[in-house]
Formats: structure tokens, C-alpha cells, sequence
């Protein structure tokens, strides 16, 4: 479909359908039928079901514009959850906008192995640094009711998309501070959990221009030039806002562990180890605060 004029959008759900996963199938990787009924079901405010369950009827002229009009974006690259504006995290259904970083599954990692340092009966005072759409904060918020949750970010705007989705998903267990790192945190005020996805690409990496990452923000994908100045800033800032015995989860990429690993053990932390994603790659790292008297 070319981007100055492209085919006429055919006139009923099925043939808009077939047509679009023609185009679509030109994009590496890509679902195709998947994206095109994702999309149009977007643009009609339906579920997916309802396409299968009504193929033969028609689309309006304005809706198969719009329909036209993402089919064109999407073959430019543009990732499919900036096309509707959402994307699913931990069963959640979150917004998101080209402010924020679009959530993914292995970042699911990260969430379960908070849950397993949280018990479910208890209370405790948990942080997010850089929250960006507020996913962790949510999926944590939603299965631990009784903790708290502070979720930093220092850009507004993506402050603004993660209040808004802890508004739409009803977690009043969850706050929302601006600033950098452990700066956004309240003086004197110690957490069981700090745990964050911060930017580790390391800058001028190929993969920087590949999987839709160019529409991402950049200052939320890299962390320098070998990916590791934010995760050394969070774990020099971290042990001052944490209660002795309290934890520090970080994310990173699958070549960084033996590195966060030897960070958080020159800055004080304990047992620290990195624990493997689904794909048994190096997914986050981990380090304990030291009890009293240790």
C-alpha cells in the first residue's frame, strides 16, 4: 500500500480484512491477519469476534479512511500499540502513547519475582523508578492491594499517561512523584522494594533500529554508551532509601548481569544474583540490603 494514495478500501469487513493482511505480510515478523483485525476492530470500537461474526457488512467511508490510514502507518514501522493507542501487560489493558515505552512480556519477569519478595497478607511500601505507562506499578498494585506503591518518572508526560491508566484501572494503592531516579522519593522515607526498567541499550546499537524501536523514546531506551549509567546511578542512590533487609530489582540486557551484579556488590548489596526470562537469557538482577549488626 503506498503511502501518497494506496487502494481503495473495499467496501465490507472480510475484503477490507483480506486486503490489509495482504499488505501487512510484507512487514518481517509481522502477524498480519492479527494486526489487520486488531486494527479495524480498533477503528470500530468492536471486539475482534465481531469481524468474524459479521464479515459481510459494510464499512463506512470514513471508516475505511481511518482503516486505510493505519494500514499505511503500520507499514512504515510504526509499532502496532502506538496505532491503538494500547497494549496489554500482565492481563491489564493499558494506554499508551509514543511518550512511553511500550510494555513487554519479559518485563513480566520483573513483576513476578516482586510478587514473590511481597507477601500477599502483608503491607509494604514498594517504589517504581521510571514508570513510564505505570506498567509495573499497576500489574504490582493490582495483586498486592495492601502495599504501597510509589511510581516515579522524570518525564511529565509519561507521569501523566501512568496516572491516567492507574485512574482507568481504579489502584488507589499506587502515587505518582516526578523525578529523576531515587531524587523523587521523600526524605527520611525508607521501602521494602525498589525495583525498575531502566534505559540499558547501550547508545549506537543496531537494535536501536530495528523492531519499531525508532518511534520509542530514546531517552527511555538508552543508558549511555554501554547501557549501564542509569542502573549505576539507581543502585548509588538506592541504599538510602531502603529499610535494612529491603530489596533492589533491576532490569537489563542479557549481556549485562555479571556487570549489575558486580555494581550492586561494590555498592554494599547482598546476595546478589541474576535470574533468567522464559527464553533462559540474563533478564534482571537483584541485590538485599544488609540487616542491622550485619
Amino acid at each position: 500500500m503506498k503511502a501518497d494514495s494506496g487502494p481503495t478500501p473495499p467496501a465490507t469487513i472480510g475484503q477490507a480484512l483480506e486486503i490489509a493482511q495482504t499488505h501487512l505480510s510484507t512487514l518481517p515478523d509481522g502477524t498480519p491477519r492479527l494486526e489487520a483485525e486488531v486494527l479495524l476492530a480498533h477503528i470500530l470500537g468492536t471486539p475482534r469476534t465481531h469481524l468474524i461474526a459479521w464479515p459481510d457488512k459494510r464499512l463506512s467511508t470514513r471508516q475505511q479512511a481511518s482503516f486505510q490510514a493505519l494500514i499505511r502507518r503500520r507499514l512504515q514501522g510504526e509499532p502496532l500499540a502506538y496505532l491503538t493507542g494500547q497494549r496489554e501487560f500482565w492481563s491489564l489493558p493499558l494506554m499508551v502513547t509514543p511518550a512511553t515505552l511500550i510494555p513487554r512480556p519479559e518485563t513480566e519477569r520483573l513483576v513476578e519475582r516482586a510478587l514473590e519478595l511481597i507477601p500477599k497478607d502483608a503491607r509494604r511500601e514498594i517504589v517504581d523508578l521510571g514508570t513510564g505507562s505505570g506498567a509495573i506499578a499497576a500489574a504490582i498494585a493490582t495483586e498486592r492491594p495492601l502495599s504501597n506503591i510509589i511510581a516515579t518518572d522524570v518525564d511529565s508526560a509519561s507521569l501523566a499517561v501512568a496516572s491516567a491508566n492507574f485512574l482507568r484501572l481504579g489502584l488507589s494503592n499506587v502515587t505518582c512523584r516526578p523525578g529523576e531516579w531515587c531524587t523523587a522519593l521523600p526524605d527520611q522515607h525508607h521501602f521494602d522494594l525498589i525495583l525498575s526498567n531502566p534505559p540499558y541499550v547501550a547508545e549506537g546499537d543496531p537494535h536501536l533500529q530495528q523492531d519499531g524501536l525508532p518511534w520509542e523514546p530514546v531517552a527511555a531506551l538508552t543508558g549511555g554508551a554501554d547501557g549501564l549509567r542509569d542502573i549505576c546511578n539507581i543502585i548509588r542512590q538506592a541504599p538510602a532509601h531502603l529499610k535494612p533487609g529491603g530489596w533492589l530489582l533491576l532490569e537489563h540486557g542479557f549481556e549485562q548481569g555479571s556487570a549489575v551484579r558486580n555494581l550492586l556488590t561494590l555498592q554494599g548489596f547482598q546476595e546478589a544474583r541474576t535470574l533468567q526470562d522464559l527464553a533462559h537469557r540474563d533478564r534482571l538482577s537483584e541485590g538485599r540490603m544488609g540487616a542491622v549488626g550485619n
